[in-house]
């Protein structure tokens, strides 16, 4: 067998397409069995064909079998060959496609577990910044005890308790006042919680005659844990009381809903 002529025939593309009939595949691999150099000729088409179904997909055997039987027909060689039928599925019309659907799959478990890691980056932070938002607030807290202890402790503050009224047989107040720093600190533990659309106000009491003065309304009771609430106060206070009056506050106490009342000793 002239070994090179049979290569460069084109019978090897043909087998490796799937084109040819059985009896010609039989002979083809029958050579190829016999001489190595066909064997390694038909390799290298394989991988040839493997490379182009990774850049091309879908491939098209009928287009390839119309370019391999014009190389045939300007040789001078009497190949038979057999005309394909496009409905026989052939598997190198799938490599382009499982190659991409390859390279899709693959990207797409890349993409989530980047965005699952993603996910967990922002997850982290926001833990982190909840965490430190958290130290941030007992630090404040614990500040704010600390030096609200030191003015409680002061032995130049006034010290005013507010006693129950008639009201709330049961309720109870103190007025830390520091006269220096015209503040009074409001103590109203003793308050039962507001109902809605009502709160508390603080008054700074003249007695004689009776002039009452707002120091402001506890519109954060509920909110503040400890209960304490800080509101400046520049008046000649003799006396102090804390009534129920509608959201927002009124112009004068409500004494009909008079909670506590205290009298500054002289």
């Amino acid at each position: 067998m002239d070994i090179e002529k049979y290569i460069s025939s084109g019978i090897l593309e043909l087998y490796v397409y799937g084109a040819l009939s059985e009896k010609e595949n039989a002979e083809v691999y029958k050579a190829l069995k016999e001489y190595p150099e066909i064997e390694e000729e038909v390799r290298a088409i394989e991988k040839s064909l493997l490379q182009l179904s990774a850049t091309t997909a879908p491939y098209n055997p009928e287009t390839v079998f119309n370019s391999i039987k014009n190389k045939l027909s300007s040789r001078d060689i009497d190949v038979k060959t057999i005309p394909i039928h496009t409905k026989r599925t052939k598997w190198t019309a799938y490599l382009g496609w499982a190659a991409s659907i390859a390279l899709l799959v693959g990207l797409f478990i890349q993409f989530t577990k980047n965005k699952e890691l993603r996910q967990q980056v922002v997850q982290s932070q926001i833990e982190q910044n909840v965490l430190e938002g958290k130290l941030n607030v007992l630090e404040s807290d614990l500040s704010n005890t600390k030096s609200l202890l030191s003015v409680l402790r002061n032995k130049d503050i006034l010290q005013i308790p507010l006693e129950a009224q008639k009201v709330d047989p049961n309720a109870y107040a103190t007025v830390y006042w520091d006269k220096e720093k015209q503040t009074a600190y409001i103590d109203v533990a003793g308050l039962p919680t507001p109902p809605p659309g009502k709160v508390y106000q603080v008054w700074s009491l003249q007695l004689n005659p009776l002039t009452p003065t707002s120091l402001g309304i506890l519109d954060t009771f509920t909110e503040d844990e400890n209960k304490i609430f800080s509101l400046k106060n520049a008046n000649e206070s003799e006396a102090f009381g804390i009534t129920l009056e509608p959201e927002g506050g009124s112009e004068s106490p409500t004494l009909e809903q008079l909670y506590t009342l205290g009298t500054v000793a002289s």
